[in-house]
């Protein structure tokens, strides 16, 4: 086989989850208007030779892409990733070899959003505690769960307007909920724009019934959320986190919810799969699952299509609609 021109670092089973077959045909068809082959490859290792390839398609596990990498793909043009942070594989060698980086996140921001809804009102309602008091328990209503509460005006803390915390901010407002948005990068009259109050960190906590978390992976927001901030949470209140282990400091979030004085809903942990005995699945006031929030299968087609649209508008000279750069990196979770 000839070097391919185009190269999908995609596992089998994770291929027939991002592309149609409409849209794997459009990558084959891309390859071809380029003049070359396209090739499908669980690693990147496995090609015999990459040195023609121009386009590569990147999924979970990519390797980084440093000067080893590249040296052996001097025409390659554009990574196109299928899903949403590239700060695991891309190097400042591709932005100083003038490789194009392309993401496809935006598909995500909703499922997650949605999810981050559903541990809202799941929160809100009790609904883990009382579900848990039935199937272990024969009694009925027990008032030990904790007050009820509904959506409509309800203060929630929305920290991070990325792309998940819009979408997220869309869904609570539709519902009736009052925002509170904490961004250190938007301003008072942005956030009035989006629906919410703008606050500060420590106002949101105290002021909230749900602390929901979309921050980026930054140095400033490693483990902001300690406990410190956890103690300045109302009695009652609910953590929601579906955006990065990262942003909140697990020992004390665990002391906290130990005490039953708030709950928490995440779909992201420090150590991913959860270790089996680990304390958080004992918790009758921990919400969990496993990094599944994105899943969906509507998703993940959409992922899908968003990598073809980037691949053909790159083979044809056009702009990049998700394109990252330098400064947009450093601000991806």
């Amino acid at each position: 086989m000839t070097s391919p021109i185009l190269v999908a670092v995609v596992g089998t089973d994770l291929m027939a989850e991002f592309f149609s077959v409409e849209d794997e045909a459009r990558l084959r068809a891309t390859a071809a208007a380029l003049g070359g082959e396209y090739l499908r490859v669980d690693r990147l290792v496995d090609v015999p030779d990459p040195s023609g390839t121009r386009i590569v398609v990147t999924s979970w596990g990519a390797p980084p892409f440093d000067a080893a990498v590249l040296d052996r793909m001097p025409r390659l043009g554009l990574v196109a990733h299928t899903g949403a942070t590239v700060k695991p594989f891309v190097t400042d060698e591709l932005f100083a070899r003038g490789v194009r980086i392309t993401q496809a996140g935006e598909a995500m921001a909703r499922p997650v959003a949605e999810v981050s809804l559903a541990f809202t009102l799941a929160l809100l309602h009790r609904i883990p505690e009382m579900s848990l008091a039935l199937r272990e328990r024969s009694g009925w209503y027990d008032p030990a769960v904790g007050a009820q509460h509904q959506i409509l005006g309800a203060p929630i803390a929305v920290i991070g307007a990325s792309r998940t915390g819009r979408a997220y901010l869309t869904l609570i407002r539709a519902l009736g909920a009052s925002p509170l948005l904490v961004d250190p990068t938007v301003g008072a009259a942005d956030a009035e724009a989006l629906g919410a109050e703008k606050a500060e960190l420590d106002d949101a906590l105290r002021r909230a019934r749900i602390v929901a978390l979309h921050a980026p992976t930054l140095p400033e927001t490693h483990r902001m959320i300690g406990a410190r901030e956890l103690a300045l949470m109302p009695d009652g209140a609910g953590l929601v986190n579906t955006a990065r282990s990262w942003l909140v400091d697990g020992a004390a979030l665990e002391a906290e919810l130990r005490t039953g004085r708030i709950s928490a809903a995440l779909d992201v942990f420090d150590e991913e799969p959860l270790p089996a005995a680990d304390m958080l699945r004992t918790l009758p006031n921990a919400l969990l699952t496993p990094h599944r929030a994105a899943g969906t299968v509507e998703g993940r087609l959409e992922q899908g299509r968003i990598v073809a649209d980037e691949v053909e508008a790159f083979a044809a000279g056009r702009p990049l609609q998700h394109g990252v750069t330098r400064d947009r990196l450093a601000l991806m979770a």
